[in-house]
């Protein structure tokens, strides 16, 4: 258990410190920022015991935004996606039964894998870039911004998850 805790407390500092020491001043093209601490949201152990987990990401993403002059999107969006893992992953699996405790991302297919990374940070970047210009005139822009930027952060995601995970 400790093992546990120490593994997520060391993902969730270095995700932060990756994404405000480094991702927030990288921007791509002029406008692309690749949000990759939304990894920890991803990779968390899944438990019958929602609450933690959603007041740690909102934390998370509470955390992004003190360091970036957000204003609380990113806890929004963070907090959104935390609590549709588990619908979506039911969804993408077709499975209502699944053992909570020895589930592992990388023990699935590389294709439901890459739907479930790819519908979580959809709806994420859908709701940052929403709150962010939060004006039905700037669909274009969220639009643009969302799916571009979402590019970007399935593909670093899914090399950190390869590079950064065991598989068992």
């Amino acid at each position: 258990m400790t093992n546990l805790v120490l593994n997520n407390s060391v993902r969730f500092l270095g995700l932060v410190l990756l994404q405000v020491l480094i991702l927030n001043n990288l921007n791509l093209f002029g406008f692309i920022n690749p949000m990759v601490y939304i990894i920890w949201v991803i990779l968390f152990p899944i438990r019958k015991n929602q609450s933690t987990f959603l007041i740690l990401s909102f934390l998370l993403g509470l955390t992004v935004d003190f360091f970036s002059n957000s204003g609380g999107i990113n806890a929004g969006a963070t907090l959104l996606i935390a609590y549709l893992r588990l619908p979506i992953l039911r969804a993408v699996l077709k499975k209502y039964d699944f053992d909570f405790l020895l589930f592992n991302l990388r023990t699935i297919s590389f294709g439901k894998a890459f739907l479930f990374i790819s519908i979580l940070t959809l709806i994420h970047h859908v709701t940052v870039f929403s709150l962010e210009y939060f004006s039905i005139n700037s669909y274009q822009t969220i639009i643009s911004n969302t799916i571009l930027t979402s590019i970007f952060t399935i593909i670093l995601s899914i090399l950190g998850i390869i590079l950064f995970t065991k598989k068992k």
